[in-house]
């Protein structure tokens, strides 16, 4: 651990394990074994972006589970490597030319993927050494990127229970999702301009659980509507305890 904050009721402690930075968030006080919840974060943000401090603060908060954070590979305070950077530079000219960059997020995903599974199941297994967490049930929350790098982890790991994933296409992620058993629920943006909602649509019917449900709400890809997270918790209470 290096630093430690408290926001509201919330403790969040700093950590590097390795070279991977992250942040466990977890109820000020907190003693005793836990649920705990991985938050895997967008493309170009980070593990303190502002829609991961909401959702990990309101599940320490509300639901008294741990959550953990981290910088995905080649992004927030890792390192950046050539072959990164010219994917990212390509997207935004295909972008900004009206072109559907789904290959190219694709590639960028498997190109980091193998690292980001590595990543989370050593932060995984770290964390859950802590006394104030411990080795009780986990989930992963994981949107746009945060899902195409959780659908491989969710397909490798089987100390994970329950996700919640979404606005991303299918894409690069048949085989993984094929192999994704646990409870699922998906969030979709229905006018979502960067995924098509065929795409989308596709990657939710190759999730190969029992226990899926498709929520889907009006707005482009960033606009999940805040009741999207109260539910969410409510999702992680049902399978986590």
């Amino acid at each position: 651990m290096t630093s430690q904050t408290s926001v509201d009721g919330v403790t969040e402690q700093s950590f590097t394990l390795g070279e991977i930075p992250g942040v466990l968030f977890t109820p000020e006080g907190a003693a005793g074994h836990r649920p705990l919840i991985l938050m895997g974060h967008g493309g170009g943000q980070h593990k303190q972006a502002p829609g991961v401090l909401a959702g990990a603060r309101l599940f320490a908060s509300k639901g008294d589970f741990a959550v953990a954070a981290i910088d995905a590979p080649c992004h927030g305070d890792r390192p950046k490597n050539e072959q990164f950077i010219r994917f990212v530079g390509d997207m935004r000219t295909r972008m900004a030319a009206g072109e559907d960059p789904g290959e190219l997020v694709a590639a960028m995903h498997d190109l980091l993927s193998e690292q980001a599974v590595a990543d989370w199941r050593a932060v995984l297994t770290a964390v859950r050494e802590l006394d104030h967490v411990g080795d009780g049930p986990v989930g992963y929350w994981g949107v746009s990127m945060g899902c195409g790098l959780g659908v491989p982890l969710l397909a490798a790991e089987p100390r994970i229970r329950a996700a919640v994933l979404g606005l991303l296409g299918v894409r690069g992620l048949a085989g993984s999702a094929a192999r994704v058993t646990v409870p699922v629920r998906f969030l979709l943006q229905w006018d979502d301009t960067r995924v098509p909602r065929q795409q989308a649509l596709e990657l939710f019917d190759a999730l190969g659980s029992a226990e899926k449900t498709l929520h889907a709400n009006p707005g482009d890809h960033g606009e999940i509507p805040a009741f999207e997270i109260e539910d969410a918790l409510r999702f992680f209470v049902r399978h986590l305890g």
